[in-house]
């Protein structure tokens, strides 16, 4: 993620010096090339100019231009540099007005709830930025995920700051939210707008405890249906499995244009490599999320040999569980292969990845192995459980744990559910899900052996 703060006080000016006769020329927005920032203002726009080869960025507030330069050549990165610079100007211009009038909510005489809406009520946009900041200070803490942080920024941006940036906080009523709600039902399941109301409350609240507001406003209830991922039987995965390694070393059945226009596949990664069939069987054998799998170094992995043989797995913190996995046995072996396969190409050492190690960008490394295993998937006509349960790589998590309360002698779940980094309630809600008792049939009819008495 771009850092804005290591160039906010570069001027767009400076980052190519100019002839003094041509600076005025060199340093005007080539007109062709000035862009709105989607869902702001328009007076928030980007654009390039003569003197510098990076975007620059201009808005309009408080009653004079602002300008700098993103010190990035890619849109993207440009328009995101500039959200983060209109959401500090409008935070800056909020702490100013407050130091303006740091006592006007105690001024005589006014009541505790005005009839008519205050005009000196802060924007929306003001409070969001500030909580922002305030959220991205408890990420750099370590109180806040870096990734739970950056989600919320993606719903900012997405589809609540282009609604309510410029709109006072009091205007924000039930009725405000209800039509949100709507808006956001037509688009996405009710976690997630759940999750959208949650990153709009938080705003609120804040501005609830800085005194700009009385009470936050009813939310609307939200009623969660969710649908855990479906996992596979055993005979399901064994389908899987053999297809990922008939696959392998074949290309995917696609030319190389469409590959690269709709999948984003680079050339190199056309054919099925070894790692997918790897990563499903060490999934199932380790308990870990598909995210390890783009994370999971070497030196995260150590082989015990005690009265069980077993790899004990010291991951980085995931969803603050942080605790070393320890697997079954026969990720051992997986592992060994794994290791012998790429020490042959000195890429087994350890700061070297386990899965596609010689793909340095481990968020395009876990993309190929989606896209792979969504190919396996279509081959054995199994991307729906029989419920109709979209399936993913994170199946095989499920399969994992769900196996283990199937076929595993006396475990309990609390041993399970921490050696899998998650808790019993979510086993309980969305990993033991499909157990049902016909699988346990056995243990369902058995009966205890009557004690025998002494004559």
């Amino acid at each position: 993620m771009v850092d804005v703060g290591s160039f906010w006080w570069q001027e767009a000016a400076n980052d190519v010096p100019a002839a003094p006769r041509q600076a005025r020329e060199r340093t005007v927005p080539i007109p062709e090339t000035i862009l709105p920032v989607p869902g702001y203002p328009q007076k928030l726009v980007v654009f390039k100019i003569a003197a510098s080869r990076f975007w620059q960025v201009r808005c309009w507030m408080a009653g004079r231009t602002h300008r700098r330069s993103t010190q990035t050549e890619s849109l993207r990165l440009a328009l995101h540099v500039a959200r983060q610079f209109y959401e500090r100007l409008v935070a800056e211009q909020h702490l100013r007005r407050q130091a303006q009038h740091p006592h006007q909510d105690e001024l005589p005489g006014m009541p505790t709830a005005p009839l008519a809406p205050s005009p000196t009520s802060p924007l929306f946009g003001e409070l969001a930025a500030q909580v922002m900041r305030n959220e991205q200070a408890r990420a750099s803490r370590g109180e806040y995920s870096l990734g739970s942080w950056q989600v919320m920024r993606n719903r900012m941006d997405a589809h609540i700051l282009p609604r309510w940036a410029e709109t006072p906080v009091h205007e924000i009523n039930h009725l405000a939210l209800l039509d949100f709600t709507h808006a956001l039902s037509q688009r996405f399941s009710t976690t997630t707008v759940s999750q959208y109301l949650v990153a709009v409350r938080k705003v609120l609240a804040y501005g609830v405890a800085t005194g700009v507001q009385d009470k936050l406003p009813v939310f609307p209830k939200i009623k969660i249906h969710t649908t855990s991922r479906g996992a596979f039987t055993p005979s399901e995965y064994w389908q899987i499995i053999r297809c990922a390694r008939r696959l392998r070393g074949q290309p995917y059945p696609v030319s190389t244009e469409a590959l690269r226009a709709n999948y984003k596949i680079r050339h190199a990664e056309h054919q099925m490599p070894p790692d997918l069939a790897w990563a499903m069987g060490f999934m199932l054998h380790s308990f870990i999320r598909p995210s390890d799998l783009k994370t999971l170094k070497h030196r995260h992995v150590e082989i015990v040999r005690s009265s069980s043989l077993y790899l004990r797995l010291t991951l980085p913190e995931t969803k603050r569980h942080g605790k070393p996995i320890v697997t079954l046995q026969p990720a051992v072996r997986l592992y060994r292969l794994m290791r012998q396969h790429y020490a042959a190409q000195g890429l087994a050492g350890p700061d070297d990845y386990l899965f596609l190690p010689q793909l340095q960008d481990r968020h395009y490394a876990h993309w190929v192995l989606n896209f792979h295993f969504n190919w396996v998937l279509a081959e054995t006509g199994l991307k729906q459980g029989p419920h109709g349960q979209p399936r993913s790589l994170y199946s095989l998590r499920h399969s994992a744990i769900t196996f283990r309360l199937l076929y595993g002698q006396g475990i309990d779940l609390l041993t399970l559910a921490r050696n899998a980094r998650t808790s019993v309630d979510v086993i309980n809600k969305h990993y033991a899900s499909t157990v049902t008792g016909e699988q346990n049939i056995a243990l369902l009819q058995s009966r205890r052996r009557p004690e025998l008495r002494s004559p």
